[in-house]
């Protein structure tokens, strides 16, 4: 075969540019410490090979090349920090790519770095402090931003399902999950939520049966309540023990919730099926990615080319977070050497410098440093493990909180109607769950709810409990124990609740402690919320009102029996009726006074007729006759509003007479105090405490029954019981006649059922509890163990009867008024009809007024006329001859009209002769 000269000169030509090129660029020595067993050093490893082998392949851009030193990690760490020393002393690498996972290895190669200068790119989750880490390592360089997000994140997602408690496991690091986990409790607690209990898990490689170590751990989780479980930070190994053990004793069943941070959350890409299917319905934390773009798309056709041929037994070969952080390392410092000359390239100060100032969009997103770590928040994607693979519910970021899609502005990626809550409906939950997972221990058939019962109480109404001789059985009765049947029946539409009473014989204060120590998962019956007992257990709501109250025996008053008369109207009653019967006697009087003559005379008699008729009125007694029928109309009416007025008035009066007026023997807690007085309570409540710490009373007496109360009184051994507010209630309904409530009530915060602190039973409870009352079963059990006595006619004997006030009569006074003011008004207009048909040539000016007179004068006139004591009026006209006689004007150049009184014009007509044509005048019209 012969090969043409000019082909040979090409190759020759080839080799020449290629050595002189290799020999021209500086090479800059790189370490790599990764766990070639893991797949995240797999991973890295592929990555890192990609980005070097990309940037060599770019020489006419690119003045240096780059050369990896790498090496395997070992288990003793000891040996790891050598390995890094030998790699500076030896290798004479600028810097190190850390792919060590946990802060122990890789705070011992930081030491390395920052003896010898030279920057350690790392990433494992940076502290929450990066501040403080850069001062103690200052060449360390964080690929990764603050776990504060990831905290806040794993937060949100507990507060979003209400949970309130939680259990946190990791694998123990001395360096991290110290921080983290102070961080995670502050966090937890802002969200009204706390960590009942820490699993630590040791490394597995110091354990010789890490299985047996791990199940020893995870069966501890079965003694305590919560079941949602947060997996702060643990290797793959660990972790396949963990679920594996959790999934056998039953912690990955129904009710239970797993959050898996990212350190295990990035790897479901690639754990087998079998890691999968021990957690299935979790929900996970991973770090998000753009796996859309054409450079992450070129990038995995190289991974998935090379990490196969690498490899062949792995089943997965799509790059994870982990591979892409690898290659953004390299990026930066590629970036970083360079900028530099060749000269300079080799101070690894001014390296650490320029990879520290680095800015750019890389593979896991933009890449930039404030304190030696990312800058940027990251965008969290929460995923849930559903068969063998997980699906997307959404994103987090501490800028816009959950959202469903993501949306882009200004070349970053920000959340699209973010939202506090995340949506539940999609989720698939352990044990193939359709709601939320309560996250607390559920009671089971095999291991029921055990509910603690008051054993003796004061008040069996409320609670009672019975052993019945035959069987040897206890039969537990009363209010609290229908009450919470009933809730169990609104319970059961969701899930089951089995239970157990168990009587204890106790103090209540005593029975409280006992949910608080765990003997007890809830209480049920006649609990008082108070404000120390809150502190430690949950109530559910208040079924009943709650406050202490002082009973006392009544006596009979018989004081202001000489004014009992007066109370059966309020003041402003009396005040109302007065008016209302000196306007209507005005208007008889006024309307009657023209033509009835019973109403005429001096003004003395008249008055006196006049009250005398309208009081008169009042007993129907009135015997004067009415000849007006604007009076009549005016009458009826008064007198309807009278017999009402009286027939309430001895009604009223006839109660206040018969019923007992029942008044405290003792008024108030003064007495009690000034004269050192035994009173009485229920010795196993906290009344008795309060009684002498709040109250300051010293003399008590503890009564056990509430039997016993009424003897304790009426023999006087007590002058005062005092009672919460259900009791009270109770006690005066069945001795209503003989007790009554006296002083202040000191209130409390009522009536509930207690559960363990945190427990979401409380929060079912109590919405069921609010169901009964609004369907009014809550009243209907009341009625039906509270019932009045048959003995009482009102079960709160205290009160007395009402004064009858205006607010119930205001309609009658109005009516009767203003029926009234329209009879006075028609009677006014009747007049002035009637005074214009006394038409003649001797009318007065009262008919043919004068139109220059003012209205008062018109009105006086008017006056003037209903006072006479004629029917008919005398008028004259008088010229000026006529006038002489009379007193009159003289001039008569402008003749007027004058009013004159039937008794004027008597005096003048006695002497007829004197006057013969006026008397025949005034005599015409009279006979008008």
């Amino acid at each position: 075969m012969s090969f043409k000269p000019s082909l040979i000169l090409i190759f020759i030509l080839k080799a020449f540019v290629f050595i002189s090129l290799v020999t021209a660029n500086e090479t800059i020595e790189i370490g790599a410490i990764i766990d070639f067993n893991s797949r995240i050093g797999k991973e890295q490893k592929t990555a890192i090979d990609i980005a070097v082998e990309n940037y060599n392949n770019d020489r006419i851009n690119h003045k240096h090349l780059i050369t990896v030193h790498f090496r395997n990690t070992s288990k003793d760490t000891i040996q790891d920090f050598f390995t890094a020393e030998e790699l500076v002393e030896q290798n004479h690498v600028k810097m190190i790519v850390s792919g060590m996972q946990t802060w122990e290895e890789t705070a011992l190669i930081a030491d390395i770095g920052k003896r010898h200068q030279v920057p350690i790119i790392s990433s494992v989750t940076a502290s929450y402090t990066p501040e403080l880490v850069q001062l103690k390592w200052p060449f360390l360089v964080q690929m990764t931003s603050s776990s504060l997000d990831q905290i806040n994140c794993t937060s949100s997602i507990v507060s979003s399902y209400q949970w309130r408690k939680v259990i946190v496991i990791y694998e123990d690091d001395m360096y991290s999950d110290s921080s983290m986990l102070a961080v995670l409790t502050e966090t937890l607690r802002g969200h009204g939520a706390e960590i009942e209990h820490q699993l630590i898990l040791p490394q597995l490689s110091s354990l010789s049966d890490p299985r047996e170590v791990v199940r020893r751990e995870v069966v501890k989780l079965l003694r305590k309540q919560s079941r949602v479980f947060i997996v702060l930070r643990s290797s793959v190994s660990a972790a396949g023990h963990l679920f594996k053990e959790a999934k056998e004793i039953g912690l990955m069943g129904r009710e239970s919730a797993w959050i898996l941070a990212d350190s295990l959350s990035d790897l479901l890409d690639s754990v087998d099926t079998a890691f999968l299917s021990s957690i299935q319905g979790a929900l996970g934390i991973k770090n998000h990615y753009a796996d859309t773009t054409k450079v992450f798309q070129d990038f995995k056709g190289q991974f998935q080319k090379m990490f196969r041929s690498h490899y062949p037994k792995e089943d997965q070969s799509d790059p994870g977070i982990h591979a892409l952080k690898a290659y953004d390392s390299i990026t930066a410092i590629a970036k970083a050497v360079n900028s530099l000359g060749t000269k300079s390239s080799n101070d690894s100060v001014l390296l650490k410098t320029r990879i520290l100032s680095s800015n750019f969009t890389g593979l896991s997103g933009h890449v930039s440093f404030v304190s030696g770590a990312l800058s940027h928040p990251p965008t969290y994607r929460i995923v849930n493990v559903d068969g063998n693979r997980y699906k997307g519910l959404g994103f987090w970021s501490s800028k816009f909180g959950f959202s469903e899609v993501l949306g882009e502005e200004n070349g970053e990626r920000i959340g699209v109607d973010g939202s506090r809550t995340m949506k539940s409906s999609v989720v698939k939950w352990p044990g193939e769950l359709k709601r939320v997972p309560k996250g607390w221990a559920m009671p089971t058939d095999s291991k029921p709810l055990i509910i603690g019962v008051p054993g003796r109480t004061s008040f069996e109404k409320f609670v009672k409990v019975e052993t019945v001789a035959e069987t040897n059985e206890r039969k537990y009765s009363g209010f609290c124990i229908d009450l919470f049947k009933e809730v169990v029946k609104i319970l059961e539409q969701n899930y089951t609740l089995p239970y157990e009473f168990e009587p204890y014989n106790g103090s209540y204060p005593d029975l409280v402690q006992q949910v608080i120590n765990g003997n007890y998962d809830a209480i049920v019956g006649d609990i008082t919320i108070l404000a120390e007992r809150t502190k430690y257990v949950e109530f559910t709501q208040p079924f009943a009102e709650s406050g202490l109250t002082m009973v006392v025996p009544v006596k009979f008053d018989r004081s202001g029996m000489a004014w009992m008369f007066w109370k059966p109207f309020t003041t402003n009653m009396w005040i109302a009726t007065g008016a209302v019967l000196v306007y209507t006697m005005l208007v008889v009087w006024f309307i009657e006074h023209q033509s009835n003559a019973e109403f005429r005379g001096r003004w003395k008699d008249q008055l006196g007729t006049a009250m005398w008729f309208t009081f008169s009125s009042l007993f129907f007694a009135h015997r004067e006759n009415i000849k007006s029928n604007y009076t009549k109309i005016v009458l009826v009416i008064w007198l309807f509003l009278v017999f009402v007025l009286t027939s309430s008035y001895t009604a009223s009066l006839t109660s206040m007479l018969t019923v007992p007026r029942l008044e405290p023997s003792v008024k108030d807690l003064k007495w009690i105090k000034r004269t050192n007085a035994m009173v009485g309570c229920d010795g196993d409540s906290f009344v008795k405490d309060y009684l002498r710490q709040v109250l300051e009373l010293q003399n008590i007496k503890k009564i056990s029954n509430q039997d016993d109360y009424p003897k304790e009184l009426e023999s006087g051994n007590i002058k005062a019981a005092f009672l919460e507010i259900p009791y009270q209630k109770v006690f005066l309904r069945e001795h209503c006649n003989q007790y009554v409530k006296a002083g202040p009530s000191y209130r409390f915060g009522g009536l509930a059922f207690a559960f363990q602190k945190d427990s979401p039973l409380a929060r079912d409870v109590s919405e069921a509890i609010l169901t009964l009352t609004q369907d009014g079963m809550l009243n209907r059990l009341e009625e039906h163990w509270f019932a009045l006595s048959r003995n009482c006619d009102n079960a709160d004997s205290a009160d007395e009867t009402d004064s009858l006030t205006l607010g119930s009569f205001w309609g009658l006074y109005l009516v009767s008024g203003a029926t009234s003011t329209v009879c006075l008004l028609f009677y006014v207009y009747h007049l002035f009809r009637k005074s214009r048909q006394l038409s003649g040539p001797f009318c007065d000016n009262i008919v043919h007024p004068s139109t220059d007179q003012s209205f008062w004068t018109k009105t006086a006139g008017i006056i003037r006329y209903n006072q006479n004591d004629k029917p008919a009026a005398s008028l004259r006209r008088l010229t000026s001859a006529r006038a002489a006689g009379l007193g009159v004007d003289k001039r008569g150049l402008s003749p007027k009209w004058h009013l004159v009184s039937p008794s004027d014009a008597a005096q003048i007509f006695d002497g007829s002769s004197q006057h013969p044509q006026l008397a025949i005048e005034m005599e015409n019209v009279r006979l008008e």
